[in-house]
């Protein structure tokens, strides 16, 4: 198998971060790399397993060393991915799944070309709405924020290579899944494809012969 990164991106509350551990509890073949944030945890996250949580001054000196793939500042909080790792998941063998805003996304498809862009829309600008004032763990001003934000992320949406709406979660689910088998699957991801079906075609002339002088 030839891994390749997976990004999920939607606005604030669209379902990403659920999503990716799905794929991750359900696929063998998914890992993940634990982004780094400067933002307090929330009530159960837990640091190395849901982000690593920098100072400010950590997270800038890291960046000063090239050591992300990305990274972006996002409601105050800076954000960023490590390269290695990123590169600890391919290496064994793993598609690698994050759940990045869209600066961090647009920064890491240019370090990764080869990435799988999906974007999780909601299905109503009320479904939305609810989610992010469901979290109740922002002030009135940061969840205005987040809402001008979205409309801004939504438009980004049209960048992507996949979008799915995320109404039911199973559903979307199995929709990330599947995109992650097709893409798998691609001719340009099967770099063994051309010898293997020329040895085909190579066997087929083989046994023509064997025909032709019976």
């Amino acid at each position: 198998m030839n891994p390749f990164p997976l990004i999920l991106s939607s606005p604030s509350g669209g379902g990403k971060t659920t999503i990716s551990r799905l794929l991750l509890e359900r696929r063998p073949d998914v890992g993940y790399s634990v982004s780094c944030t400067t933002r307090p945890p929330r009530p159960g996250e837990v640091h190395g397993r849901d982000y690593f949580f920098l100072t400010r001054a950590e997270f800038l000196e890291k960046r000063e060393r090239d050591e992300f793939a990305e990274s972006a500042e996002v409601h105050g909080n800076l954000y960023g991915t490590l390269r290695s790792h990123v590169e600890g998941v391919l290496n064994g063998g793993r598609h690698v799944v994050m759940d990045i805003d869209v600066q961090g996304a647009r920064q890491f498809r240019a370090a990764y070309p080869e990435s799988v862009m999906v974007f999780l829309l909601p299905p109503s600008v009320e479904a939305l709405l609810q989610r992010l004032s469901g979290r109740r763990t922002e002030s009135g001003e940061v969840f205005r924020i987040r809402v001008r934000a979205a409309r801004e992320e939504l438009h980004a949406a049209l960048s992507y290579q996949y979008a799915v709406v995320n109404d039911d979660l199973e559903s979307a689910y199995r929709s990330v899944s599947s995109i992650v088998d097709a893409e798998a699957v691609r001719h340009a991801r099967q770099p063994q494809l051309a010898t293997r079906v020329h040895r085909l075609m190579e066997e087929l002339d083989h046994q023509l012969l064997q025909m032709a002088s019976r």
